[in-house]
Protein backbone atom coordinates (compact mmCIF):
# COMPACT_ATOMS: atom_id res chain seq x y z
CA UNK A 1 0.00 0.00 0.00
CA UNK A 2 2.76 2.44 0.92
CA UNK A 3 5.26 0.92 -1.49
CA UNK A 4 4.44 3.49 -4.17
CA UNK A 5 5.34 6.35 -1.82
CA UNK A 6 8.90 7.49 -1.28
CA UNK A 7 10.72 6.61 1.93
CA UNK A 8 10.56 10.19 3.15
CA UNK A 9 6.78 10.36 2.62
CA UNK A 10 6.31 7.06 4.44
CA UNK A 11 8.30 8.39 7.40
CA UNK A 12 6.24 11.59 7.51
CA UNK A 13 2.99 9.60 7.42
CA UNK A 14 4.18 7.33 10.24
CA UNK A 15 5.13 10.32 12.41
CA UNK A 16 1.73 11.94 11.75
CA UNK A 17 -0.03 8.65 12.55
CA UNK A 18 1.85 8.25 15.84
CA UNK A 19 1.08 11.89 16.75
CA UNK A 20 -2.64 11.34 16.09
CA UNK A 21 -2.67 8.18 18.21
CA UNK A 22 -0.83 10.00 21.01
CA UNK A 23 -3.40 12.83 20.90
CA UNK A 24 -6.30 10.34 21.09
CA UNK A 25 -4.77 8.48 24.04
CA UNK A 26 -4.00 11.76 25.81
CA UNK A 27 -7.57 13.00 25.33
CA UNK A 28 -8.99 9.70 26.58
CA UNK A 29 -6.78 9.75 29.68
CA UNK A 30 -7.82 13.31 30.47
CA UNK A 31 -11.49 12.38 29.99
CA UNK A 32 -11.18 9.36 32.30
CA UNK A 33 -9.42 11.42 34.99
CA UNK A 34 -12.16 14.03 34.84
CA UNK A 35 -14.80 11.34 35.33
CA UNK A 36 -12.98 9.91 38.35
CA UNK A 37 -11.90 13.09 40.11
CA UNK A 38 -15.06 15.19 39.65
CA UNK A 39 -16.98 12.96 42.03
CA UNK A 40 -17.90 14.03 45.54
CA UNK A 41 -14.95 13.21 47.80
CA UNK A 42 -14.27 10.00 45.85
CA UNK A 43 -16.63 8.03 48.13
CA UNK A 44 -17.89 5.13 46.01
CA UNK A 45 -20.87 4.20 48.19
CA UNK A 46 -22.12 7.77 48.46
CA UNK A 47 -21.66 8.43 44.75
CA UNK A 48 -23.35 5.16 43.82
CA UNK A 49 -26.51 5.95 45.77
CA UNK A 50 -26.52 9.55 44.54
CA UNK A 51 -26.31 8.35 40.93
CA UNK A 52 -29.00 5.73 41.54
CA UNK A 53 -31.35 8.43 42.94
CA UNK A 54 -30.85 10.55 39.81
CA UNK A 55 -31.79 7.61 37.55
CA UNK A 56 -35.15 7.05 39.25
Amino acid sequence: MFDSLSGETQLILMVIGIAVLFAIVSWNTKNNKRKLYDRDKRNFKKNYFKKKEKEQ
